[in-house]
């Protein structure tokens, strides 16, 4: 298998994707999730297929998607979330699944439990349908985060009845531990509330991480009973652009009343890449999670070495690092600095919400030579 992160400067400087088409040429892009990455090759095969069929219509049947999720999700979670039996449906990218169930359990002025600083995008999600952010922040940032479940508690007992999860946790990289999780579905069970879990990032658990990833529709009988997941091979196989995401329940009867045109989002290319990805793409996908890991300790060691006033603390899925930039006088947007004089563009950390201001989100999914060359934008920033 050719190395996955090979792709050199000028190669990525071609792309048409929103990471690099969106910037300068003098800027290097280390902000939004999109890995540097070459293309599994089942999923380069099955788009070829597909293209060759004259197969791009609308996104048909989703037996052959929900069929090999289920599959993988067997294999890398011990866990059956069943498919043919209604409890499984496709959304064209997680995103558009937390609207349309956020849409379908709320009223505009509702409040949404988040847990900051946490995937930028919930923000604009919530203010897209009129609801209201209700932040519990996350404890011990500086060590990779845990949840509060005493500020979960005192959120619920106030009235809010959603509770939207991102698991792992982006940007931290945070695995919740099986405890904690069940922990949360006793609570919202309690106060009658539903738990929403983005599981966009499972696929990219490090293989040394200390803790598994757990599905929330495996934690409890009570996580069962309240819960909605949703997955995407998007950001493990870097497959966002074709519009392809899976929701899934406890019970065919557990959806709410979603929009019959959702059905009609899905991408066919996204259809014909996740089967693929699913079925045939793990090995490449170990490749790539061992590459990760071994990227997020690389980036420890060059952060020492340039940037000893950066605080980082490893998370264990993903390639996003969260790095706490307080200790170098830049303000609340590090980020900003960073862009106007050292020409690398990272995600600002306010737009994390609660506990953002003085941090900035840098994307290390990519190879050795452009992550050093990132760190040492940055560096150039302050000199």
């Amino acid at each position: 298998m050719t190395a996955p992160f090979d792709l050199t400067l000028e190669q990525m400087r071609e792309h048409r994707s929103a990471k690099w088409s969106r910037v300068p040429e003098d800027v290097l892009p280390a902000w939004t999730a999109e890995m540097d990455v070459r293309t599994a090759p089942a999923i380069a095969e099955a788009l070829r297929t597909a293209v060759d069929r004259c197969d791009l219509g609308y996104a048909g049947d989703p037996g052959p998607v929900t069929e090999a999720f289920a599959r993988f999700a067997r294999d890398a979670w011990d866990w059956d979330p069943g498919a043919g039996d209604g409890r499984l449906r496709l959304f064209s990218d997680v995103g558009h699944g937390v609207k349309e169930v956020l849409a379908a359990l709320t009223e505009p002025g509702d409040r949404v439990v988040l847990n900051p600083p946490v995937y930028l995008s919930f923000y604009p999600w919530l203010r897209s349908l009129r609801l209201e952010a209700h932040e519990v922040p996350m404890l011990d940032v500086a060590a990779g985060g845990r949840l509060d479940l005493e500020g979960m508690e005192r959120a619920l007992a106030s009235g809010t009845r959603v509770v939207l999860l991102c698991s792992p946790h982006n940007p931290l990289g945070h695995v919740y531990p099986r405890e904690d999780l069940a922990a949360l579905a006793d609570l919202a069970v309690q106060h009658g509330a539903v738990v929403v879990s983005d599981e966009i990032h499972a696929p990219l658990v490090h293989p040394g991480s200390p803790r598994p990833f757990v599905p929330w529709l495996t934690v409890s009988d009570a996580a069962r009973e309240v819960g909605i997941a949703l997955h995407s091979p998007s950001k493990a196989w870097n497959t966002a652009g074709l519009k392809l995401a899976v929701g899934v329940t406890a019970s065919a009867g557990r959806w709410p009343d979603i929009r019959p045109e959702a059905d009609w989002a899905p991408s066919i290319m996204g259809q014909y890449a996740a089967v693929a990805a699913y079925t045939e793409g793990r090995d490449w996908l170990a490749t790539v999670t061992a590459a990760l890991e071994e990227r997020t300790g690389q980036l420890v060691d060059l952060l020492a070495d340039v940037l000893p006033d950066v605080r980082f603390a490893p998370g264990s899925a993903s390639y996003l690092a969260w790095l706490d930039c307080r200790e170098l006088g830049l303000g609340e947007d590090p980020a900003r600095t960073f862009l106007e004089r050292g020409r690398v563009l990272l995600s600002p950390g306010p737009a994390f919400g609660a506990g953002g201001e003085g941090f900035a989100r840098l994307n290390i999914g990519t190879s050795e030579e452009l992550m050093v060359e990132a760190v040492r934008r940055m560096r150039s920033a302050l000199d």
